[in-house]
Order: structure tokens, then sequence, then C-alpha cells
């Protein structure tokens, strides 16, 4: 099952300027079989997206983007959201707290919201998105070793602002996953692959030899 992890669209998030079903329509024309939806310091689409979910038999996992004092980190499974802006262990920490999870957000993007090797001091972290469909490839490339060196799960998600960048990296969970818990839970089990959108396929990253001579 490849769904695309990092999402934004134009209700919530207002750099956006493509809305939930268009996001929707684009992933299943290009293959997707989920989207998750990642707005900044907002899961206020969560009741369009249950609804839209239903009406287009496609699964849509809300979460967001929060930016922490050291960078962005996507959430899930959280529904009451922090109030006030924390440090990324103490937004590690709540969601941990609360049994959802904390992605490292693109941390070697050069944008000012990337915490870059502030992320291999965290306690307990649970998982770094290594694909980022605004990020440089070295970059992501970067981001992938460091995942792969601290044994956690590696991620793909496009960041997409607008149509044609939805589904540029999404993560490939083989087991699949049709709930917010088996979604977390297939995370946290280091169960989940990156993958890259190419030529009208997916192709799976499974090891940074592969990745390099494919991108």
């Amino acid at each position: 099952m490849l769904i695309d992890t990092h999402l934004h669209e134009s209700k919530y998030s207002l750099d956006s300027n493509i809305s939930l079903r268009e996001i929707i329509v684009r992933a299943k024309e290009i293959g997707l079989d989920g989207v998750c939806i990642t707005d900044h310091e907002s899961n206020d689409i969560a009741e369009e997206a249950g609804r839209l979910a239903k009406e287009m038999n496609f699964p849509i996992f809300v979460g967001a983007e929060i930016l922490t004092f050291e960078g962005d980190m996507t959430v899930f499974g959280v529904t009451d959201l922090p109030k006030r802006i924390l440090s990324a262990q103490e937004l590690l920490d709540y969601v941990i707290s609360r049994n959802g999870i904390a992605i490292c957000s693109h941390p070697y993007r050069e944008n000012g919201r990337s915490m870059g090797d502030v992320m291999k001091g965290l306690i307990n972290p649970i998982g770094i998105e290594a694909f980022n469909g605004s990020t440089p490839e070295e970059l992501n490339m970067k981001a992938y070793q460091v995942a792969l060196d601290m044994n956690l799960p590696a991620l793909g998600g496009s960041d997409a602002h607008d149509r044609e960048q939805v589904g540029k990296f999404a993560t490939l969970f083989p087991k699949g996953t049709r709930t917010m818990c088996d979604f977390i839970a297939a995370i946290k089990a280091n169960e989940v692959f990156p993958a890259f959108y190419d030529k009208g396929h997916y192709h799976v990253v499974y090891g940074v030899d592969q990745v390099s001579q494919a991108m």
C-alpha cells in the first residue's frame, strides 16, 4: 500500500493551492493507495477528510506539520495539538504520551524549518522523513543515511502544495493499513519503505545503492 505521507491542502494550509478533493483525484491517477494531510499547525480538515474518504473510497490519514524551536515535525494520532511552540523533544514526548507518532520532517532541507543533526540527540525518536518532494536529492540522501544509521523508519512524502507535486515521494506499507492505529503501528515497527515516482511508476527504496542508481 503506497501512501504519500506529507501533503498540504488549501483550506488550512494557506500556502497550498490544491483542494483535498483535487489531491485525491491526482493520487488515484498516479497509483497511490492513500494520502496523509499534514496541514501547518492544524488538523481541522479531519471531518471533511472523513466524509471524502467514504465518498471517494480512498484512505485519508490526517496529521499535522508542527514547527518546533528546532524545526518541523509531522505528527499523527493526536487530536489536541499543542497550543504553543515546543522544543522538538517536548513535542515528541507530548505525542508519545498520547500514543501518537512524530516524524522529523525534511531534516536537512535548507528552509529555516529543519532540525538537521539535532534529531540525532532526540530521546526515543520515531521516524525520519528521508525523502521530501521539496528537498534536493543530496539532502534527501543524507537524511536517508541517517535513518539507516539510527535504525529508524525512513518515510517518503511529497510535501505537495500543488497538483503536480502530489505523490512525488510516498511510503510503502507492505502489510497495508486502513486505520490510524494500523498506520502508527507499522511505522513504530519500522515496517515501511520510502518510494519515488518516476516515468509513470513507483520505485521502492530498499537501500542506498538501489536509490542512488535509480534517482
